[in-house]
C-alpha cells in the first residue's frame, strides 16, 4: 500500500514544481528545450470550447490536486506524469496542449515540455474591465463597491491569512476573489462570467442551506455571506476586516419590556414601575439597515385592481430617528424599541423588508419606495454627539437589487452605476441594457447599496 501511494504521488507531482522543463547539457548547464518556442500543435487549440468558470476538478479522479485543462476539448485532467490522466488522454485522443490551472503554464504532452508562445497570452491574461455575471445579483452588487473589489482583485491581500487546519470557510474567500478577477477581466473567452465555482463554495460552506438549483432569498444570502466572509478573513467582533471597514456602522438601541397583554390593569401598572420594565440602552453594530414598509392595502380600486401604494424613503427611515417606537414580539415577551444611529459607514446597505412569512405561506408587500438617486442626507438620524463628529452624511446610490413577481416564483434583477461614465445599467442574467435613473425609482427595490458622496467622501478605511 505504501509503495502504491508513493507511485500515485509521483504520477501527480511529476515536474510540476519546476518553472520550466529543462534539458541538462554538460556540467549542470541547463538550457531551454528548443521545442518550447516552436510547438507544432498550437493550431489544434480550440478556444471556443474553453471555459474556466467550472470547478477545477479532474474529470476522472475528481481530485483538486495538479489539475490541467486540455486546450483541445476543454476537459480537466490530473497530473502530467507517465501514468497520469492527462498523459493518458493526450496519447489516447492525440490532444497535446495542456494548461496547468494553478501555475498557468502551458505544456505539450506526451513529450512533456513547456510551451512558451505569446499567442497564448489571451488565455491567461488578467486585466480590469466590466463584464456580465450570470446569476447571483447580490454578488454583482458587491463587485460594484470599489474598496471590496480592489481588495479581492489583489490575491496578495488575503493569501497570507492563516486558518485552522481543516477549515473550509477560506474556500469562500478564494472563490470570491477569483470571481472578482474574472468579472473585471476584459479578455475572457466569453462575454459573461458563470459563478459556478463560487456557488459550489457557497453550497459547501453554508452546509447546503443555499442551493444552486433553488433560488433563495437575497437578504438571507447577503446576511450569511457578509458574516461568513468576515469570519473567513480572520475578522471578529473586535478585529476588523475589509467587510466591516466598508459596511459597518453603529447605533443605539433603546428597549423597554412590555407586560403581558392578558394581565389585569393593576398588575400592568405595578410591573411598569419595576426596574425590569424600565427602558434599557445598548450599543450595537450593523452591516446593513432593515427598513419596514407600511402595510399594503387589502381593497381594490374601482377597476378591480389592487392599489400599489407609494412611500417616500425618508418616511421609512424615520425608524432610526430615535423617537419612533415599534413593538417587537418574541415567543414569550414583547418589547418597545427605538433606534438612533451613532456612526455611518463608507458604504451603507438598505434592506427593504418586502416579505412576511408564517407557517402557511409567504406574502410580498408591493409598495413602491420613492428614493432619490443622489444626496440622501442621514444627518438627522444621528445622535447629537455623532452629528458633531460626522462630516460626511450624504449618500449616493451605486447598486439597486429588485425583486419582480410573486414571492415564490419571482426573479431578481439589478441596477448598477458605472463609476467611470456615470451611466446606469440594468442586468438580468445575460441581458444588459441602459436605464434612466428616473426609471430606477419605479422598481420594487429590495436591497440598495450607497456610497458617501464622492465630492465629500471621507474614507474611513
Amino acid at each position: 500500500m505504501v509503495s502504491l501511494k508513493r507511485e500515485r504521488e509521483a504520477e501527480v507531482d511529476d515536474d510540476d514544481n519546476e518553472d520550466r522543463v529543462p534539458i541538462k547539457i554538460g556540467r549542470g548547464r541547463v538550457v531551454e528545450d528548443r521545442r518550447s518556442r516552436h510547438c507544432p500543435y498550437l493550431d489544434t487549440i480550440n478556444r471556443s470550447v474553453l471555459d474556466f468558470d467550472f470547478e477545477k476538478l479532474c474529470s476522472i479522479s475528481l481530485s483538486h490536486i495538479n489539475v490541467y485543462a486540455c486546450l483541445i476539448c476543454g476537459k480537466y485532467f490530473q497530473g502530467r506524469g507517465l501514468k497520469s490522466h492527462a498523459y493518458t488522454h493526450s496519447v489516447q485522443f492525440t490532444h497535446h496542449v495542456f494548461l496547468n490551472l494553478h501555475t498557468l503554464k502551458f505544456y505539450c504532452l506526451p513529450d512533456n515540455y513547456e510551451i512558451i508562445d505569446s499567442s497564448l497570452e489571451d488565455i491567461t491574461v488578467s486585466k480590469i474591465s466590466y463584464i456580465k455575471l450570470l446569476k447571483v445579483r447580490t454578488l454583482l452588487a458587491f463587485s460594484n463597491v470599489p474598496p471590496l473589489r480592489n481588495y479581492f482583485l489583489e490575491e496578495e491581500n488575503y493569501r497570507g491569512i492563516r486558518r485552522p487546519p481543516g477549515d473550509i470557510m477560506f474556500l469562500l474567500v478564494q472563490r470570491f476573489g477569483e470571481l472578482m478577477r474574472k468579472l473585471w477581466n476584459p479578455r475572457n473567452f466569453k462575454a459573461h462570467v458563470s459563478p459556478h465555482e463560487m456557488l459550489q463554495a457557497v453550497v459547501l460552506c453554508s452546509k447546503k442551506n443555499f442551493q444552486i438549483t433553488k433560488q433563495g432569498d437575497a437578504v438571507d444570502f447577503m446576511t450569511w455571506f457578509l458574516n461568513a466572509l468576515h469570519g473567513a478573513l480572520g475578522g471578529t467582533k473586535k478585529k476588523p476586516s475589509i467587510l466591516t471597514k466598508a459596511f459597518q456602522g453603529s447605533m443605539r438601541i433603546f428597549s423597554k419590556k412590555l407586560p403581558h397583554p392578558d394581565l389585569p390593569p393593576e398588575e400592568k401598572e405595578a410591573l411598569l414601575v419595576t426596574e425590569e420594565y424600565q427602558e434599557q440602552m445598548s450599543e450595537s453594530t450593523f452591516l446593513f439597515l432593515t427598513l419596514d414598509l407600511p402595510t399594503a392595502p387589502l381593497y381594490k380600486d374601482e377597476k378591480e385592481q389592487l392599489i400599489i401604494p407609494q412611500v417616500p424613503l425618508f418616511n421609512i427611515l424615520g425608524k432610526f430617528n430615535g423617537n419612533t417606537e415599534k413593538e417587537y414580539k418574541t415567543y414569550k415577551e414583547n418589547f418597545l424599541k427605538r433606534f438612533q444611529l451613532t456612526k455611518l459607514p463608507p458604504y451603507l446597505i438598505f434592506c427593504i423588508k418586502r416579505f412576511t412569512k408564517n407557517n402557511f405561506f409567504v406574502e410580498k408587500n408591493p409598495t413602491i419606495v420613492n428614493f432619490p438617486i443622489t444626496n440622501v442626507d442621514l444627518r438627522e438620524y444621528l445622535t447629537e454627539e455623532a452629528q458633531a463628529t460626522e462630516k460626511c452624511t450624504t449618500y449616493d446610490l451605486v447598486a439597486n437589487v429588485v425583486h419582480d413577481g410573486k414571492p415564490t416564483e419571482g426573479a431578481y434583477r439589478i441596477h448598477v452605476l458605472h463609476h467611470g461614465t456615470g451611466k446606469w445599467y440594468e442586468m438580468q442574467d445575460l441581458q444588459v441594457t441602459d436605464i434612466l435613473p428616473q426609471m430606477i425609482t419605479l422598481s420594487e427595490a429590495y436591497i440598495q447599496a450607497s456610497s458617501l458622496t464622492q465630492s465629500v467622501l471621507c474614507w474611513k478605511m
